[in-house]
């Protein structure tokens, strides 16, 4: 299976890194990027054997199958349209698109072409999400009532995250780690939603905190931001104890306390190259079955998280150009 990436920066280095760990007859066959030379620099150092110097090369070479889009969100619904317009199924970052209208515009393109595209929010495809079900639904620490979840790294040096024009803000890059976190294992059977956020002088959230209260008296309080580095933990929390979810961002460990807390059980989430592999391998397995959309990350729940990003952005007067 030949795999392009559109982009070459440094999440775009780390799939290459995955790509070529990965066994099984998985290849990262070409990159593209809008600079040859920054293309041809990507390839050498990656084993890639084809470097473009436009995106629309790689969507037309033949050779390739699958394409990852590692480009900033401003530019994921146009490069995922140019991808599908070739008939190239599609692995797109996260966040999807800039927002709702921008994503299903892309997922009913990419219907009308029958070319398949799936999200690359890594955390929905790996093994720790069931792990995570399995232990809720022990009862372990009993009926559940609330979950955090925060996500904070200093990243607001990067010129992309403090742009409006490419999507910037911490909602977009690390906060929907925080609201998938939410829906995968609390649901999506959400009453409202209260929120707040701090803003840049560019105008985008710097930091944000958002309390999602659900339908059955549960409630889940996430927070992210781009100014410093925090624990990164989800907490579940029960009647008879608690589950701490060591990084939801890619996590390494689950840990179960009791009401006084004595560690009672501790699950080591398997080894693997960096947790991309678990995308592709679906992504992969999706194409080979001939459907248009991964289980682990249907169509239907990214313009769900989409649209709730949307009107989050609004209650914050957080507007992108050109919206």
């Amino acid at each position: 299976m030949k795999i392009g990436i559109l982009g070459a920066g440094h999440i775009a280095s780390t799939m290459a890194k995955t790509l070529n760990a990965m066994e099984g007859g998985v290849k990262c066959h070409a990159v593209a990027s809008r600079d040859l030379e920054r293309a041809k620099n990507f390839a050498s150092e990656h084993r890639i054997e084809k470097a473009y110097g436009s995106y629309e090369e790689l969507a037309c070479d033949p050779d390739v199958e699958i394409i990852y889009i590692a480009t900033p969100h401003s530019h994921h619904a146009e490069h995922a349209k140019l991808c599908i317009e070739h008939g190239k199924a599609v692995l797109c970052e996260k966040a999807f698109a800039k927002n709702a209208s921008e994503a299903k515009s892309v997922l009913d393109f990419a219907k009308e072409k029958n070319v398949l595209v799936t999200e690359a929010i890594w955390t929905r495809y790996m093994p720790s999400r069931k792990l995570i079900d399995e232990i809720i639904a022990s009862g372990i620490v009993g009926k559940i009532t609330s979950l955090t979840a925060n996500l904070h790294y200093n990243i607001s040096h990067h010129e992309r995250l403090m742009n409006p024009a490419l999507a910037g803000g911490a909602l977009l890059d690390v906060g929907v780690y925080t609201l998938n976190f939410a829906l995968m294992h609390f649901g999506a059977e959400i009453e409202r939603i209260d929120s707040s956020a701090a803003l840049t002088k560019t105008g985008v959230d710097g930091t944000n905190s958002i309390t999602l209260y659900y339908k059955d008296g549960r409630a889940a309080f996430l927070n992210s931001g781009m100014f410093s580095r925090s624990d990164r933990k989800g907490i579940f929390f029960g009647e008879r104890g608690y589950i701490v979810v060591e990084n939801i961002n890619n996590p390494n460990a689950i840990c179960v306390f009791d009401e006084r807390d004595n560690l009672i059980k501790k699950i080591e989430v398997p080894a693997q190259i960096s947790g991309y592999e678990y995308e592709v391998e679906e992504t992969i397995a999706t194409l080979k079955a001939k459907k248009l959309e991964c289980d682990s990350m249907p169509h239907s729940e990214t313009l769900r998280v989409m649209e709730m990003m949307d009107s989050l952005r609004k209650s914050w007067g957080v507007k992108f150009p050109g919206e």
